[in-house]
């Protein structure tokens, strides 16, 4: 079944077909008839394309002038009007006998010019232009047959050319290639090339084929939502959820174990905060994304192991009530898996569920106490905060700002080192496909590709972000990844310094990857770890002060 109908998706309902052309100079592309009688959100009626083709179009604008369906003006010096209004040429207004000129029929008996209206090539100009002011307004343009015939025959070629690209694109069978060229086509509002397109791309497209025909068909289903403006309601619908049963894990967590990019983000986090907290008996963390809370089973069994004793931990938890629904209950649920796990390790825990969306956080939903040393985790969550691009207010800047005022020890930043925030449609789709054919080839070594499991995960984990980042625009777009050298320059902007990793973090990583395919690359550059799949960086962590 293919990813459209999977989630009953469809961007434009009605016929779309394709049918041959007899060779002719002036067209050499098929002929697209598509009818669409689908209504929008507000009830309006849906688009409806018919009437002449391309080529009936080409050859109607060439015999325009002789069927007078407009009419155009060129040189005033050889065009005049005979009696009748239909316009001749000046020799042929001259053949009249020279008793029709002197005529006293003419009222006066003063003789008619030889153009009828005057012998004044100049005087003839601006009554046609009185004319024409009078009739379109004072801002229209004669029409000239040697600016309009020229202009029109740019569009056709450029069309034909588009059209000719897309089906070279298309015999190739280069999936990549009729992905970007159909995103292209949407950018350009081109319906028919865009149709088209996507016509095509559903018989290429699988959700349990190689990974491009799977990021394809996810990347598919973008488009058609763009086109049919509900990206913003598939990405809510596509929330990662847990399975019905309890046995099976939930969605997130299969990819936590399937690939180490998560993995490698907590241990980063960990290693900086476990580092930082060392000497401290109160510890309160501040987690700006709770998600499972799986971050922290491993933060509590260090803290446990500590020489000394545990120090006493607190976890503020903030999660949104969009996230809390897609989980089946609040972030409390989380606190109540967390205080058991560290009550089984002899920890003092506490933890503070906070249901708010992480850009309303204020002071006053942290809960600080006097006496805690606090850690500030930002782990695949501040891309999805608004910047100065989305709202006035930059919330983005305004957190950092706000967690900078708390005076914490350490924060962390993990984020996916891409470029989808406010680069144009096209250049960020590239960006996407790129990005997201590395994790699901990274995938496809790991599980079978009729694996179940692993096409929920992908279809409620990254499915969402992929449509939410193709198929909307402004507030509606939240997942808006920058690369970590704007991140950087954020984080200074709000008065913070960069805070060394542990160099046990890096060891403790390059074993973990050890288990897992040896295309997986890590670096250390400039204070940061970078974890790729081969040659592309796609997870970036850091440390601040």
């Amino acid at each position: 079944m293919q990813a459209s109908q999977k989630h009953g998706i469809s961007g434009r309902s009605g016929s779309f077909y394709s049918q041959p052309v007899p060779e002719d100079e002036s067209c050499q592309w098929p002929v697209l008839n598509i009818e669409h009688h689908s209504c929008s959100d507000d009830g309006s009626q849906g688009m409806h394309f018919s009437g002449p083709t391309y080529c009936e179009q080409y050859r109607t604008l060439e015999s325009s002038s002789a069927t007078g369906s407009f009419p155009i003006y060129n040189s005033p010096s050889t065009v005049s009007f005979s009696p009748e209004g239909s316009p001749v040429s000046q020799q042929d207004s001259q053949t009249y006998p020279s008793d029709q000129l002197h005529s006293p029929e003419n009222g006066h008996g003063s003789p008619i010019s030889g153009s009828c209206l005057t012998d004044d090539v100049n005087e003839l100009r601006h009554k046609l232009r009185e004319l024409e002011t009078a009739m379109l307004g004072p801002d229209s343009d004669i029409l000239d047959v040697h600016e309009v015939i020229p202009r029109e025959l740019n569009k056709i070629s450029l069309e034909r050319e588009k059209w000719k690209q897309m089906m070279e694109v298309i015999s190739r069978g280069d999936l990549k290639e009729v992905l970007v060229t159909c995103a292209k086509a949407v950018a350009d509002n081109d319906i028919l090339r865009a149709e088209w397109g996507i016509s095509e791309l559903r018989q290429m497209v699988s959700v349990s084929g190689e990974p491009i025909q799977r990021l394809g068909a996810y990347m598919l289903e973008g488009l058609v939502a763009r086109l049919a403006a509900s990206g913003s309601s598939i990405y809510k619908a596509l929330r990662c959820k847990e399975p019905a049963s309890d046995e099976l894990l939930s969605y997130m967590h299969l990819l936590y174990e399937i690939c180490p990019y998560f993995k490698f983000g907590y241990m980063s986090g960990n290693g900086a905060i476990a580092e930082a907290m060392k000497d401290e008996s109160k510890v309160h963390i501040i987690d700006f994304q709770i998600s499972q809370g799986v971050q922290w089973i491993t933060l509590i069994q260090a803290l446990a192991a500590r020489p000394g004793g545990p120090p006493q931990i607190r976890i503020t938890g903030i999660d949104d009530s969009t996230s809390a629904y897609a989980r089946g209950g609040g972030p409390s649920i989380v606190g109540q898996r967390l205080s058991r796990f560290a009550e089984s390790c002899n920890v003092p825990f506490e933890f503070h569920a906070a249901t708010i969306s992480g850009c309303e956080i204020q002071l006053e939903d942290l809960e600080l106490r006097p006496g805690e040393a606090l850690a500030v985790n930002f782990a695949f969550i501040l891309h999805h905060m608004p910047d100065e691009s989305v709202d006035t207010q930059n919330h983005r800047d305004r957190l950092l700002r706000l967690v900078k005022s708390l005076s914490p020890k350490v924060v962390t930043l993990v984020e996916q080192e891409s470029n989808t925030n406010t680069a144009p449609f096209v250049p960020r789709f590239i960006e996407a496909l790129n990005y997201y054919l590395a994790v699901f080839e990274s995938i496809d070594v790991t599980l079978p590709r009729d694996h179940k499991e692993r096409i929920n995960a992908e279809q409620h984990c990254l499915a969402r972000e992929i449509v939410n980042i193709i198929a909307c625009e402004g507030a509606e777009r939240v997942e808006r990844h920058e690369l970590l050298g704007k991140w950087k320059s954020r984080f200074r902007m709000a008065g913070f310094t960069p805070h060394p990793l542990s160099s046990y973090v890096n060891a403790t990583i390059k074993t973990l990857l050890e288990n897992y395919s040896a295309k997986y690359s890590l670096e250390e550059k400039d204070g940061a770890l970078y974890l790729g799949w081969m040659d592309r960086a796609l997870v970036a962590a850091c440390a601040w002060s």
